[in-house]
Protein backbone atom coordinates (compact mmCIF):
# COMPACT_ATOMS: atom_id res chain seq x y z
CA UNK A 1 0.00 0.00 0.00
CA UNK A 2 1.22 3.25 -0.67
CA UNK A 3 0.58 6.29 1.85
CA UNK A 4 0.99 8.70 -1.35
CA UNK A 5 -2.23 7.75 -3.08
CA UNK A 6 -4.09 10.76 -3.99
CA UNK A 7 -7.49 8.95 -4.58
CA UNK A 8 -10.38 9.63 -1.64
CA UNK A 9 -12.36 6.64 -1.90
CA UNK A 10 -9.98 3.47 -0.66
CA UNK A 11 -6.83 5.22 -1.01
CA UNK A 12 -4.68 2.22 0.05
CA UNK A 13 -5.95 0.31 -2.90
CA UNK A 14 -7.52 -2.57 -0.34
CA UNK A 15 -9.07 -5.78 -1.69
CA UNK A 16 -12.69 -4.42 -2.71
CA UNK A 17 -13.53 -8.13 -3.63
CA UNK A 18 -12.76 -9.50 0.16
CA UNK A 19 -13.93 -12.67 1.20
CA UNK A 20 -12.67 -13.21 4.47
CA UNK A 21 -15.96 -13.41 6.04
CA UNK A 22 -18.39 -15.64 3.94
CA UNK A 23 -21.51 -14.81 6.15
CA UNK A 24 -21.28 -11.03 4.60
CA UNK A 25 -20.02 -11.40 0.92
CA UNK A 26 -23.93 -12.23 -0.14
CA UNK A 27 -25.86 -9.69 1.66
CA UNK A 28 -23.77 -6.96 1.08
CA UNK A 29 -23.56 -4.87 -1.92
CA UNK A 30 -19.98 -3.66 -1.69
CA UNK A 31 -17.05 -3.54 0.38
CA UNK A 32 -16.66 -0.44 1.94
CA UNK A 33 -12.93 0.58 3.08
CA UNK A 34 -12.23 4.48 4.12
CA UNK A 35 -12.60 7.69 2.49
CA UNK A 36 -11.08 10.69 2.83
CA UNK A 37 -7.79 12.42 3.31
CA UNK A 38 -4.56 10.18 3.61
CA UNK A 39 -2.88 12.82 6.08
CA UNK A 40 -5.84 13.61 7.88
CA UNK A 41 -5.07 14.52 11.71
CA UNK A 42 -8.38 13.26 12.64
CA UNK A 43 -9.61 9.72 12.00
CA UNK A 44 -13.21 8.72 12.59
CA UNK A 45 -14.45 5.19 13.25
CA UNK A 46 -17.93 3.63 13.13
CA UNK A 47 -19.18 0.12 13.39
CA UNK A 48 -20.23 -1.01 10.29
CA UNK A 49 -21.16 0.82 6.50
CA UNK A 50 -24.83 2.28 6.88
CA UNK A 51 -27.76 1.09 4.20
CA UNK A 52 -26.41 4.07 2.33
CA UNK A 53 -22.66 3.55 2.57
CA UNK A 54 -23.36 -0.30 1.55
CA UNK A 55 -24.95 1.42 -1.48
CA UNK A 56 -22.90 4.31 -2.51
CA UNK A 57 -19.67 2.72 -0.54
CA UNK A 58 -18.44 5.89 1.36
CA UNK A 59 -18.62 5.38 4.77
CA UNK A 60 -21.39 7.09 7.17
CA UNK A 61 -23.44 8.27 4.95
CA UNK A 62 -26.98 8.30 5.19
CA UNK A 63 -30.33 9.69 3.53
CA UNK A 64 -33.52 10.82 4.50
CA UNK A 65 -36.92 9.53 3.36
CA UNK A 66 -35.62 9.20 -0.25
CA UNK A 67 -33.34 11.90 -0.36
CA UNK A 68 -30.13 10.83 -1.70
CA UNK A 69 -28.38 13.98 -0.10
CA UNK A 70 -26.68 14.50 3.84
CA UNK A 71 -29.61 13.42 6.42
CA UNK A 72 -29.57 16.54 8.63
CA UNK A 73 -28.44 14.56 11.54
CA UNK A 74 -25.44 12.75 10.23
CA UNK A 75 -21.97 13.09 10.58
CA UNK A 76 -21.16 14.99 7.57
CA UNK A 77 -23.60 18.15 9.08
CA UNK A 78 -21.15 17.62 12.29
CA UNK A 79 -18.27 17.65 9.62
CA UNK A 80 -19.74 20.59 7.90
CA UNK A 81 -19.94 22.36 10.47
CA UNK A 82 -16.37 21.84 11.80
CA UNK A 83 -15.00 23.01 8.89
CA UNK A 84 -13.80 19.74 7.84
CA UNK A 85 -16.27 18.45 4.50
CA UNK A 86 -18.17 21.16 1.82
CA UNK A 87 -21.32 22.45 2.29
CA UNK A 88 -21.31 22.45 -1.35
CA UNK A 89 -20.52 18.40 -1.51
CA UNK A 90 -21.93 16.12 -3.54
CA UNK A 91 -23.06 13.72 -1.69
CA UNK A 92 -21.95 11.03 -3.79
CA UNK A 93 -18.63 11.74 -3.18
CA UNK A 94 -17.88 14.23 -0.35
CA UNK A 95 -15.23 16.70 -0.47
CA UNK A 96 -13.40 16.31 3.31
CA UNK A 97 -10.38 18.00 4.26
CA UNK A 98 -7.58 16.48 7.41
CA UNK A 99 -10.34 13.70 8.44
CA UNK A 100 -10.47 10.10 7.26
CA UNK A 101 -13.57 8.06 7.43
CA UNK A 102 -13.40 4.00 8.53
CA UNK A 103 -15.39 1.20 10.16
CA UNK A 104 -14.45 -1.66 12.49
CA UNK A 105 -15.94 -3.96 9.57
CA UNK A 106 -16.47 -3.05 5.38
CA UNK A 107 -19.39 -5.19 4.73
CA UNK A 108 -23.15 -4.95 6.01
CA UNK A 109 -25.79 -7.30 6.77
CA UNK A 110 -29.02 -5.55 6.92
CA UNK A 111 -30.40 -7.62 9.15
CA UNK A 112 -27.79 -7.86 12.13
CA UNK A 113 -24.46 -6.00 13.70
CA UNK A 114 -20.96 -7.33 13.24
CA UNK A 115 -20.13 -10.63 15.17
CA UNK A 116 -16.89 -10.01 17.22
CA UNK A 117 -15.18 -12.46 14.33
CA UNK A 118 -16.00 -10.48 12.12
CA UNK A 119 -14.71 -7.70 13.46
CA UNK A 120 -11.34 -9.44 14.52
CA UNK A 121 -11.17 -10.64 10.54
CA UNK A 122 -11.58 -6.81 9.54
CA UNK A 123 -9.39 -5.77 11.94
CA UNK A 124 -6.00 -5.94 9.58
CA UNK A 125 -7.34 -3.59 7.27
CA UNK A 126 -8.38 -1.08 10.04
CA UNK A 127 -5.05 -1.11 11.55
CA UNK A 128 -3.23 -1.35 8.16
CA UNK A 129 -5.12 2.40 7.50
CA UNK A 130 -4.61 3.69 11.48
CA UNK A 131 -0.62 2.76 11.13
CA UNK A 132 -0.54 4.67 7.14
CA UNK A 133 -2.46 7.41 8.41
CA UNK A 134 -0.93 8.07 11.66
CA UNK A 135 -3.75 10.68 13.09
CA UNK A 136 -3.36 12.38 16.31
CA UNK A 137 -7.32 12.39 17.35
CA UNK A 138 -9.55 9.12 16.54
CA UNK A 139 -12.76 9.40 17.02
CA UNK A 140 -14.72 6.39 17.74
CA UNK A 141 -18.15 6.67 16.85
CA UNK A 142 -20.77 4.44 18.90
CA UNK A 143 -20.22 2.06 22.01
CA UNK A 144 -18.64 -1.02 19.95
CA UNK A 145 -16.22 0.93 17.92
CA UNK A 146 -15.32 2.98 21.28
CA UNK A 147 -14.66 -0.49 23.33
CA UNK A 148 -12.76 -2.01 20.13
CA UNK A 149 -10.80 1.40 19.71
CA UNK A 150 -10.40 1.58 23.45
CA UNK A 151 -8.85 -1.45 24.06
CA UNK A 152 -6.25 -2.01 21.50
CA UNK A 153 -5.08 1.37 21.32
CA UNK A 154 -4.83 2.73 25.18
CA UNK A 155 -4.31 1.37 28.28
CA UNK A 156 -7.65 2.36 29.59
CA UNK A 157 -9.78 -0.98 30.88
CA UNK A 158 -12.67 -2.03 28.77
CA UNK A 159 -14.57 -1.94 31.82
CA UNK A 160 -14.02 1.88 31.98
CA UNK A 161 -15.10 2.44 28.61
CA UNK A 162 -18.62 3.63 28.15
CA UNK A 163 -20.17 5.37 24.84
CA UNK A 164 -22.91 7.66 27.24
CA UNK A 165 -20.28 8.95 29.86
CA UNK A 166 -17.08 9.32 27.36
CA UNK A 167 -19.17 11.26 24.97
CA UNK A 168 -17.35 14.95 24.17
CA UNK A 169 -14.08 14.08 26.53
CA UNK A 170 -10.83 13.62 25.71
CA UNK A 171 -9.30 9.73 26.45
CA UNK A 172 -5.08 9.48 26.26
CA UNK A 173 -4.42 6.71 23.89
CA UNK A 174 -1.28 5.37 22.33
CA UNK A 175 -0.12 8.46 20.14
CA UNK A 176 -3.04 9.84 19.73
CA UNK A 177 -6.17 11.04 21.57
CA UNK A 178 -9.63 9.46 21.31
CA UNK A 179 -12.62 11.58 21.14
CA UNK A 180 -15.35 9.39 21.73
CA UNK A 181 -19.23 9.97 19.83
CA UNK A 182 -22.31 8.93 20.71
CA UNK A 183 -23.93 7.85 17.38
CA UNK A 184 -24.84 10.84 15.60
CA UNK A 185 -28.92 9.91 15.31
CA UNK A 186 -28.77 8.91 19.05
CA UNK A 187 -27.39 12.04 20.12
CA UNK A 188 -29.89 14.56 21.76
CA UNK A 189 -29.27 18.21 20.61
CA UNK A 190 -27.47 19.23 23.99
CA UNK A 191 -25.55 16.46 23.60
CA UNK A 192 -24.81 16.93 20.07
CA UNK A 193 -23.53 20.77 21.11
CA UNK A 194 -21.47 19.20 24.14
CA UNK A 195 -19.34 17.50 21.21
CA UNK A 196 -18.99 20.14 19.11
CA UNK A 197 -17.70 22.45 21.70
CA UNK A 198 -15.14 20.04 22.90
CA UNK A 199 -13.35 19.11 19.76
CA UNK A 200 -13.81 22.84 18.45
CA UNK A 201 -11.70 23.70 21.82
CA UNK A 202 -9.02 20.75 20.44
CA UNK A 203 -8.87 21.48 17.18
CA UNK A 204 -7.56 25.27 18.66
CA UNK A 205 -5.41 23.60 20.87
CA UNK A 206 -2.02 22.56 20.03
CA UNK A 207 -3.22 19.05 19.93
CA UNK A 208 0.35 17.56 17.50
CA UNK A 209 1.73 17.74 20.97
CA UNK A 210 -0.11 14.59 22.12
CA UNK A 211 1.96 12.38 19.51
CA UNK A 212 4.64 9.73 21.21
CA UNK A 213 2.20 10.03 24.40
CA UNK A 214 1.61 6.41 26.08
CA UNK A 215 -0.36 7.11 29.07
CA UNK A 216 -3.81 8.31 29.84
Amino acid sequence: MDANQQSTANPFGMDEQCTNCPNLCEPRTQVVHGYGDVGADFLFVGERPSTRADAVGIPFLRSTDGDEGFADDGLFRILQRLGLCASTSDPAAPTVSNVYLTNLTRCRDPERPPTDDEIDTCEPYLNAEIRMINPEIIVPVGDRALHEIGVEYTTTPADELAIERDHATTIRGRGFELVPMLEPTAQTEAQRQAWLEHFVQLMASDYRQTKGRQER
